[in-house]
């Protein structure tokens, strides 16, 4: 088969060496990695597969793809490359959709105090994660978790699931609808940092506690409060006093 994958992170590196391992063609659209993010721009020059940074579009697809597959890929997929592929495209989310769709989806529930969260495969549609839902998966939360050890969980769950998605996708699924929800904060959060990083002497401790943790992510910058990195609340209350 002909596939289109869109792919960036160790995520991404996972999905290239499952689909090579089946036989299939594979062109990756991919981004730039920092030194301490598995590079899938390296990964496709070791296997030869031909690759682009540039943002998916019509005229850089170098063939008509039988299917396309979105993990990590951090640019938003146009309606008119759903068309190219008759629908047989689909995503991995971070979240259990609904649940916040966008951007930090992991951190902000994390800061939000959920219990559990999880991760979400879906078909692409022309809206932001709205798509209909091929599986999900809960994870719980740990108290101790951070956002790299919640992360690194729940994709490593994920992974482990993705040729069986990529199977029903091929064999025509149909998915089925995403659950309504009647709150609209627990539903799409944006591009940036949560609070811009910083803490808030308004908050609640329970809540600066998640948030500290919900920020630790080395090498990425830690929660900040009053210009200090924090990288534990042990610290923020020492600070504080």
């Amino acid at each position: 088969m002909k596939i289109i994958l869109c792919a960036y992170n160790w995520t991404g590196c996972k999905a290239i060496e499952i689909l090579l391992s089946k036989g299939h063609e594979l062109f990756v659209y991919t981004h730039e990695s920092t030194y301490h993010t598995p590079s899938v721009l390296e990964l496709c020059e070791k296997f030869n597969i031909k690759y682009t940074t540039k943002n998916i579009s019509k005229s850089t697809l170098p063939f008509k793809p039988d299917i396309i597959c979105s993990i990590y890929y951090r640019y938003i997929i146009k309606e008119s490359i759903i068309d190219i592929c008759n629908g047989k495209i689909f995503n991995l989310h971070p979240s259990l959709l609904p649940k916040y769709k966008g951007c930090s989806s992991l951190t902000w529930a994390m800061i939000k105090g959920e219990k559990e969260t999880g991760f979400s495969f879906h078909y692409i549609d022309k809206g932001i994660d709205t798509g209909k839902i091929l599986y999900q998966q809960k994870v719980p939360i740990e108290s101790f978790d951070t956002q790299e050890t919640l992360y690194n969980k729940i994709m490593f769950f994920a992974m482990e699931h993705f040729l069986n998605i990529f199977n029903k996708v091929v064999n025509g699924d149909s998915g089925y609808p995403q659950a309504t929800s009647s709150n609209d904060s627990e539903m799409y959060f944006s591009r940036g940092c949560p609070h811009n990083g910083e803490i808030n002497d308004s908050w609640d401790d329970s809540y600066t506690e998640r948030f500290i943790r919900a920020m630790i992510f080395p090498p990425l910058p830690t929660a900040k409060y009053k210009k200090n990195d924090i990288w534990s609340f042990k610290q923020y209350l020492e600070l504080k006093k």
